[in-house]
């Protein structure tokens, strides 16, 4: 059998694509369905989008002989989350007239909006145009967006640290012009694909995702991604960064040759010419030594263990053209969001507002969406999104302060950050149902009412105030990073999750399956007996992750 004849399916579709164009336009002129040619379901991920259905109406329609309720996910690039008051009035629109109504903030800083409609994909993304967002390798097999440490006052040098993550998504972008021919009706000026050093025809095997972050705290997880790097500050100066490859939480069911891992430190660059080299070149090993016959054994984590960690520091110094110096030392005692207010080094003030799964809508509780439309009109402050799912009202002057504060009083905003337990400001899921194709279990939907019925339990023994991280994916690959935390909730079936345990605090240590296929009822059980030890039997200041993974899973 030849080389050729071994690529996956999906590895024969994007060198075909003639640069991610394939057959777009035809099928968005087909009226007869609202999905997409099969093969165009594959290339429209990289122009950041999904093709999903409502899965939750399946049966009815199928009943009354109807296709599916097929629609668009269109997820942004917004490298280190930042938009500008113009940029969300523009996302809060397109959500109100072409999407479900909701803004989900991801995990990765950006938004993604569900529920559009074939016909209105192209009015989406050139409404985003004006106000300079697209969506542009938001999602396929090439680097997605660029995740940093998002609040100001972690560093004096926030700012610069942060501007590494526009550069990277700039240096990382497919030169293919197709987006804007499909989406922005850009006219096609030759005939021949362009020419695409990074990517070539093939692209990378599988997804890439980049973590930025800075120490003590590691609020994006930055050893969960594929490619971490750790800012390394000495006497208020950036002297480089540590370089983390091989990062990823992706498995399968029943796979044993698939694996959470977290990224390997291998070495550190002094200089933003060397770091940008480093990263462009790690990705080019993935592009050719990534596997492309199985995509679940395809993510740079496989690439470097079949390599081995020394074999992939020699090739990555000799594609640079420099040696990689030795890791520098740090370390995270946080990995958590900056509730309520707080002034950066630069005098300027922020506001962390807890959204619970990233979900900006009105309740009845709260108008979240309305009350932040309100505060964008004022051109006061921009909005920051962070790798935990919620938004920080940035950059607002000292005499803007008031009037932003005012607003969230009104709103009851602030009333509603300060009232959510510690438990469920370090709470968070991916979308799951009824969306998502892969989902097996619930998991928005699901964990605040879950949250309801553990906060109790926290209370009778004294934890309410514990950071505890818990996370919860309605299928194993990993999407809310559940094998980081210190309880993770992976669903296997409608009601049924598997209980891992024992991560570290800080995102250094990943937890162990502890128990499979529990329900509401042996997850609580479950979580009863292991608080009521924890209470018991901890040391001073032991987090919950370490005391259950020296008592449970040690042995």
């Amino acid at each position: 059998m030849s080389k050729q004849e071994k690529l996956s399916a999906i590895e024969h579709i994007k060198t075909a694509s003639h640069g991610l164009r394939g057959t777009l336009k035809e099928s968005l002129q087909d009226e007869i369905t609202g999905a997409i040619r099969e093969q165009d379901q594959a290339l429209v991920k990289f122009h950041g989008m999904y093709l999903q259905d409502d899965r939750d109406l399946r049966e009815e329609r199928a009943a009354k002989k109807l296709d599916k309720l097929y629609s668009f996910m269109v997820r942004l690039r917004i490298p280190g989350g930042l938009l500008t008051p113009e940029q969300w009035i523009t996302a809060h629109h397109v959500a109100g007239e072409y999407t479900t109504g909701v803004i989900k903030i991801t995990t990765r800083q950006t938004i993604q909006l569900h529920g559009i409609l074939k016909n209105h994909v192209k009015p989406t993304h050139q409404n985003f145009s004006k106000v300079k967002l697209d969506s542009i390798a938001a999602c396929g097999d090439v680097n997605r967006n660029v995740a940093c440490t998002s609040h100001p006052a972690e560093s004096p040098l926030h700012k610069s640290i942060h501007a590494y993550a526009d550069r990277i998504s700039r240096l990382l972008l497919p030169k293919t012009r197709a987006f804007y021919e499909v989406w922005l009706d850009e006219e096609k000026i030759a005939e021949n694909t362009e020419t695409d050093p990074l990517y070539q025809d093939r692209y990378l095997p599988r997804k890439f995702k980049i973590g930025i972050c800075i120490p003590p705290n590691n609020d994006v997880d930055v050893l969960a991604n594929d490619l971490g790097l750790i800012a390394i500050i000495e006497d208020g100066k950036l002297k480089g960064f540590n370089i983390a490859v091989g990062g990823g939480l992706s498995t399968t069911h029943g796979n044993a040759d698939t694996y959470a891992r977290l990224a390997t430190v291998i070495g550190f660059t002094d200089t933003e010419e060397k770091t940008l080299k480093a990263v462009y070149e790690t990705l080019t090993i993935q592009r050719d030594y990534g596997n492309r016959s199985d995509r679940k054994l395809a993510r740079m984590k496989y690439t470097l263990d079949n390599m081995g960690v020394e074999a992939f520091r020699k090739e990555l110094e000799k594609r640079c053209g420099f040696p990689i110096e030795d890791p520098k030392p740090y370390e995270f005692t946080q990995r958590k969001d900056r509730y309520g207010w707080f002034k950066d080094y630069e005098g300027n003030w922020h506001y962390t507002l807890f959204i619970e799964n990233g979900r900006v809508t009105d309740s009845e509780q709260v108008p979240l969406k309305t009350a932040l439309l309100e505060i964008a009109q004022t051109g006061k402050a921009n909005f920051r999104f962070t790798s935990n799912q919620n938004l920080i009202l940035s950059d607002i002057k000292e005499s803007d302060k008031k009037h932003i504060e005012d607003l969230l009083n009104q709103f009851g905003i602030i009333q509603a950050t300060d009232a959510a337990s510690a438990l469920r400001k370090n709470a968070i899921s991916c979308v799951a149902l009824p969306t998502c194709p892969l989902a097996l279990a619930e998991a928005q939907r699901y964990l605040p009412k879950l949250i309801d019925q553990i906060e109790p339990l926290l209370q009778q023994y004294g934890l309410s105030d514990d950071d505890i991280v818990l996370r919860m994916t309605g299928c194993p690959n990993g999407c809310a990073r559940p094998y980081a935390a210190e309880i993770g909730l992976i669903g296997t079936a409608p009601g049924l999750y598997n209980l891992h345990i024992g991560g570290d605090r800080y995102g250094q240590r990943l937890n162990k399956k502890y128990k499979e296929n529990l329900n509401e009822k042996a997850i609580l059980q479950e979580l009863d007996h292991l608080f009521s030890d924890y209470k018991a039997g901890k040391t001073a200041d032991e987090h919950f992750g370490d005391y259950v993974f020296r008592k449970q899973l040690a042995n």
